[in-house]
């Protein structure tokens, strides 16, 4: 009896202590859990456009549409099950949906308040799409939205806050150097292609980067693209008004239909640019000159080759004064220069790099470092990598579009070209007479 008595104490002790340990757990995970309000103007972007919405540091205006949608972007890192809320203001109903879930969401009045609970399970750790679309509306707009929210979130998110809503928007830039053996180098050439599935507008698929510098292809518009060379000033200012004469970028020679003016903003200095209408999936080589004139100043010399029509062109040569460099530093970079498109991916291969010494001896590069810029090193943007193309004779850019896979900063690349592999044959005196 004594015996039956203890035992029954001691299933019931054991009852109350898993009761707690459950309680205590229970507790600390909902003290883990947290609102997360995401901005609208730094995560959103208008993926269907039928109207003239814009989204800016107050979040939607002028939403008058009901076929527009705005859909906002972040990163979960644990799975979950996810209460997806909306703050906004105004007199309309609003549709919230996220793999394939869908909410009728209700704003009257103008005053900011959160409205709805949209249950979405997340099975894998990844980015997350949440997209909205007016369904009625009191008068000539929708509700002005300002957040996505979170509740009870158990986990980190990654999102575009405390940080710039524009270069957070524009997306993380991405780059490749290529190590130089000792010496003095003069020549850099290298050959790109844009797959037909990273051609994107508004993109800067830079070829042949240099020290005080870059060359390469821009899709501008559905009317224009663009073969791009700058140099900068020595002088550091973002005005290129702002120039003293005697630092100026001094235009040589340019190629025929090449506009030559001034840029600024990333730096200032000379530029240049040819209209010429590249196509994805073909490949086309750069050549980069850079050499000291003897008299304290490097000129820069850009030519590319239109594969297209079988020739070289001449972009431009550019005297920077109070340089005096050989080739340093040659690298690519891949860039979204429109903030409106950064949920757009964009991606770029590069193949069969080589320098050549002022000697005039060619040097085939193998090797490839990755690296990033200020919004992947801030941690608000995960969507970008680098890397070898599939038959490893080439390297690979990509950013933007949130997509789930990464490539850690400092990555290195090595290519396998083929053993019996010839430099680029060059027509040396032809050049000179571009």
């Amino acid at each position: 009896m004594e015996y039956q008595l203890y035992n029954t104490m001691y299933t019931k002790k054991k009852y109350w202590i898993f009761m707690l340990v459950l309680w205590c757990c229970a507790t600390w995970a909902y003290a883990q859990s947290r609102d997360v309000s995401v901005a609208v103007s730094g995560n959103s972007y208008v993926t269907n456009r039928s109207d003239e919405v814009r989204i800016g540091g107050k979040g939607t205006q002028m939403w008058t549409h009901p076929e527009t949608v705005v859909s906002t972007y972040f990163y979960i890192h644990q799975p979950q099950t996810l209460h997806v809320a909306v703050r906004g203001k105004g007199e309309a109903a609003m549709l919230l949906s996220c793999n394939g879930k869908k909410e009728k969401v209700v704003f009257k009045g103008e005053e900011p308040v959160v409205c709805g609970n949209l249950k979405v399970k997340v099975q894998h750790p990844g980015y997350v799409r949440v997209d909205l679309k007016g369904l009625e509306k009191q008068g000539n707009y929708f509700a002005d939205i300002t957040d996505i929210v979170l509740r009870n979130v158990e986990g980190d998110v990654t999102y575009v806050h405390d940080f710039s809503d524009y270069w957070g928007r524009r997306g993380p830039s991405v780059h490749l150097n290529y190590p130089l053996p000792e010496g003095d180098f003069e020549w850099f050439y290298n050959e790109v292609t844009v797959p037909e599935d990273g051609e994107t507008m508004h993109s800067y698929y830079m070829v042949a980067g240099f020290g005080e510098g870059y060359f390469g292809m821009q899709y501008n518009s559905d009317t224009e693209r663009r073969i791009l060379f700058s140099v900068w000033s020595p002088f550091e200012t973002q005005n290129p008004k702002e120039i003293p004469e005697d630092h100026r970028v001094v235009m040589l020679r340019r190629g025929k239909d090449v506009h030559i003016g001034e840029f600024g903003n990333e730096g200032s200095g000379g530029q240049s640019y040819l209209r010429y209408p590249w196509k994805a999936g073909n490949t086309y080589p750069f050549l980069m000159q850079v050499r000291p004139d003897g008299k304290g100043n490097t000129i820069y010399t850009a030519y590319f080759y239109a594969a297209d029509d079988k020739e070289w062109r001449l972009i431009a040569e550019f005297l920077r004064p109070k340089t005096n460099t050989w080739y340093k530093r040659p690298h690519s970079f891949l860039e979204n220069f429109s903030p409106e498109q950064g949920y757009l991916t964009r991606k770029v291969c590069f193949s069969n790099q080589w320098a050549r010494t002022a000697g005039g001896k060619w040097h085939r590069l193998t090797q490839a470092g990755f690296t990033n810029d200020g919004t992947a090193r801030a941690g608000v943007r995960l969507d970008y990598r680098g890397g070898l193309t599939p038959d490893k004779k080439g390297v690979f850019l990509q950013m933007g579009g949130f997509f789930n896979e990464n490539t850690p900063y400092g990555s290195r690349f090595t290519c396998e070209p083929p053993a019996a592999q010839e430099p680029p044959v060059i027509d040396w005196e032809g050049l000179k007479r571009l």
